[in-house]
């Protein structure tokens, strides 16, 4: 059983590094952006570098050389892990926004450093560094001391934050990413523990479940760093999809009513999102204003009496409850639009003033208002615009 168990671990090996170091890439032009973000990916980085050093090739590859060559890959595997833990202590420091914490995250780190070289260089002659099911620690108790202490501590402080930050954060990414590394770094704290156990101890029991952990540790916080760009990438697609739903409606309402726009219309709806004219992230927004402001311009051409034959009308042609609303506007700003480029003379003040729905009253008396709901809202006249009952809608 825990022969399968260690085989079992030892085969997520290369897929966790691999997820790690592919994380680390993507996350990369974020980082050096912004200095927040710097703490998580070093701890990660560093992780990934560590785990690639004690991934069972390059440990089997070490022992076939002469000792001295498995000795350094040993010690630099043990000195990046604390480096590593270091930098969660820094992660945890820069979101608590605690000055004090970070100094100390450092000077704590280099002190880690410093005793890890000074009691390798006192132990006898050795070769890799391990705790050996049978037999002492190499290269002695007191250096794996030093070295279990740094990441249960560093682990023990971060599962706490990311576990009390993500219960109270409101952000949906945010929380996903702080849970999920939370719970990678418990399962490393959990692999330290074994060893200190077996250290202290010698008990073994738990010794074929240290690849298991050590490698779910890695995919979660590779998940956790990537959480936040998964996020973007889906907002980022449903900002694309209601701008390709909004743009038939958006490119003849700005057709009659030109001035709204902020940019000139690209020739076709691919070109507009494919080579936006304003940037990415603003592009839904921009559509949903200038929309707007070309409904309220156009609300002048509105005839009396129109509103309620449109209502009447998508009524008659069976359009559901809870799309009648869009339904008459559509029909209502076919008519205006007709009326605005024929020329005609602008009818408010003749008859009963034209009263907008409220998806558009709130947003256009509040600002921005409730962009995503007037979004949907635009998004439904936009389909009943094309539909077959807006086209039958008599003037």
């Amino acid at each position: 059983m825990g022969a399968d168990l260690t085989a079992f671990g030892d085969r997520l090996a290369v897929p966790a590094v691999v997820c790690l170091w592919i994380a680390v890439l993507l996350r990369t032009p974020g980082a050096l952006r912004s200095p927040h973000q710097r703490g998580l990916w070093l701890a990660v980085a560093t992780a990934a570098a560590a785990m690639t050093l004690n991934l069972p090739a390059v440990v089997g590859y070490a022992m076939g050389r002469d000792p001295g060559y498995a000795h350094t890959i040993g010690l630099v595997r043990n000195l990046i892990g604390v480096l590593s833990a270091g930098a969660v202590l820094y992660f945890v420091a820069a979101a608590t926004r605690g000055r004090r914490l970070q100094l100390a995250s450092a000077a704590g780190t280099v002190a880690w450093l410093a005793t890890l070289l000074v009691l390798d260089a006192a132990a006898p002659a050795h070769g890799t560094h391990t705790i050996p099911p049978v037999g002492d620690p190499v290269p002695s108790l007191p250096y794996w001391l030093v070295l279990i202490s740094a990441h249960l501590l560093a682990n023990t402080v971060c599962v706490y934050v990311c576990w009390s930050y993500g219960r109270r954060t409101e952000s949906r990414a945010l929380a996903a990413g702080l849970r999920l590394f939370g719970l990678g770094t418990a399962l490393a704290g959990l692999f330290w523990l074994v060893y200190l156990v077996k250290a202290l101890f010698g008990g073994t029991w738990a010794m074929p479940a240290l690849p298991l952990l050590m490698n779910l540790h890695g995919l979660l916080r590779a998940a956790a760093i990537l959480v936040p760009m998964l996020f973007a990438v889906r907002r980022t697609g449903a900002d694309i999809a209601t701008a390709w739903r909004l743009w038939p409606l958006w490119r003849d309402l700005v057709h009659a009513v030109p001035h709204v726009a902020l940019t000139k219309p690209r020739a076709g709806r691919v070109l507009e999102l494919l080579w936006p004219p304003v940037p990415r992230n603003l592009l839904v927004y921009r559509k949903v204003i200038e929309t707007r402001d070309a409904i309220l311009i156009l609300g002048e051409y509105v005839a009396p009496g129109a509103p309620e034959r449109a209502r009447s009308h998508v009524a008659g042609q069976g359009v559901p409850d809870q799309r009648r609303a869009a339904a008459a506007l559509a029909c209502v700003l076919k008519e205006a639009r007709r009326a605005k480029l024929a020329g005609d003379e602008q009818q408010r003040g003749e008859g009963d003033a034209w009263e907008l729905p409220a998806a558009i009253q709130t947003a256009a008396g509040d600002g921005d208002g409730d962009l995503e709901g007037e979004a949907r809202f635009l998004v439904d006249v936009a389909r009943a615009y094309a539909s077959p009952a807006a086209t039958a809608f008599a003037p």
